[in-house]
């Protein structure tokens, strides 16, 4: 069994952030991949300085391609089914039957999306569905904007979404609006649509149950978020509810409950975008290190 000071579970953009601080301070690093990146529908990024309508598997391949440039990096492309052991003896096994041994264990799984139940909406996630304004607002050209109630936090992409276009809130059955929130979006120049949605079609277009078509540049809704696997979990992590749901709990180290075992990205924080959890992996990379460095604190 191989060893290394720090395995990252997950090789997307805050694990590879993380693993790059590391291996430049001359640490062995292991990050196993499952492939399974949160964004892989998405065919442009935006917000990310210099890299801003790039697509996102591009950025992730020269990003990988970088860091495999470092000796004390090893990349396995494989998903973790057990985790064992405590601080300074973390014992990680793959689905494929490696075993691997770390002092440090690095949780950067990202999370998964559960959306509202509409016909059609999650094949469109991503592509002409989204959560984030500040990541596709722009790319709209200031049309129309459908908002897709999910929770209440639905109400808040509501009021922020006209930055970007003329906005429609299908409540869809899921929210009962009161009158100082039915106001508040009205001055917004946000519309209410209170009828259900069949299906959507098309693009963007949504069919009501009247028989009704809208037809939009983009639809938001706001996907209910937990970690993408029960590694967390499996080994007790303590975990965080959040408005968006539920996440792995860190302090400010970006340590979880359990003593050796880090979390960052989308997996560990709110809200999400690459730029954000690219940062968070760099601080989450040079804690891990200053653990190592000092292990007494």
């Amino acid at each position: 069994m191989k060893h290394y000071d720090v395995i990252v579970v997950g090789g997307s953009y805050a694990g590879m952030s993380a693993a790059l601080q590391l291996v430049r301070a001359r640490r062995s690093v292991l990050v196993i991949d499952a492939g399974k990146r949160r964004n892989r529908a998405a065919s442009h990024s935006h917000g990310f300085l210099s890299q801003d309508g790039a697509d996102p598997a591009v950025i992730a391949s020269a990003a990988r391609a970088q860091l495999e440039a470092y000796p004390t990096l090893s990349w396995v492309d494989d998903l973790v089914v057990k985790v064992s052991g405590s601080r300074d003896a973390f014992i990680i096994e793959v689905m494929g039957g490696e075993v691997y041994g770390a002092r440090r264990l690095l949780l950067a799984t990202g999370v998964s999306d559960t959306l509202p139940d509409v016909e059609g909406l999650a094949e469109r996630w991503g592509t002409s569905v989204f959560h984030c304004p500040y990541c596709h607002g722009y790319e709209l050209d200031q049309g129309q904007i459908g908002v897709i109630a999910a929770s209440p936090i639905s109400i808040h992409q509501a009021q922020l979404l006209p930055e970007w276009g003329s906005v429609i809130f299908l409540t869809n059955g899921v929210l009962e609006l009161d009158e100082p929130t039915l106001q508040d979006l009205s001055t917004r120049g946000v519309s209410v649509e209170a009828t259900r949605i069949e299906r959507i079609e098309g693009h963007a277009d949504v069919v009501l149950t009247d028989g009704r078509r809208l037809s939009f540049a983009g639809l938001f809704t706001a996907s209910k978020n937990a970690p993408s696997t029960s590694v967390a979990e499996d080994l007790g992590c303590a975990l965080a509810e959040t408005p968006m749901g539920m996440q792995i709990d860190t302090n400010e180290t970006k340590e979880t409950s359990i003593a050796g075992i880090f979390a960052c990205g989308d997996a560990a924080r709110v809200p999400h975008s690459v730029a954000l959890a690219v940062a968070d992996g760099a601080w989450a990379g040079a804690q891990i290190h200053r653990s190592l460095v000092w292990p007494e604190n």
